[in-house]
């Protein structure tokens, strides 16, 4: 069966579409993290980090925070 990510160092597959919506909005990692923590979603500034470089996975929770934070639907990390 064929691997969703082929690199085996890759965790996530949602990490650049983070990258690319935060900076959209003008926001640091802390202020992400910030806003996360108001959602009770805690993802430290270093962790964001690691997720958008794909060295860290992503759980539904997460997901659905940053979802809430960017006002993106879900599926849209997946594009």
């Amino acid at each position: 069966m064929a691997r969703i990510i082929d690199d085996e160092n890759q965790k996530n597959i949602v990490g650049s579409k983070v990258k690319q919506l935060r900076r959209e909005q003008h926001m640091s990692q802390q202020e992400l993290s910030a806003k996360l923590e108001t959602l009770a979603v805690y993802i430290c500034r270093g962790s964001i980090s690691r997720i958008e470089d794909g060295s860290r996975t992503v759980s539904d929770i997460e997901l659905y925070g940053l979802s809430q934070v960017f006002d993106t639907p879900i599926e849209e990390f997946f594009q």
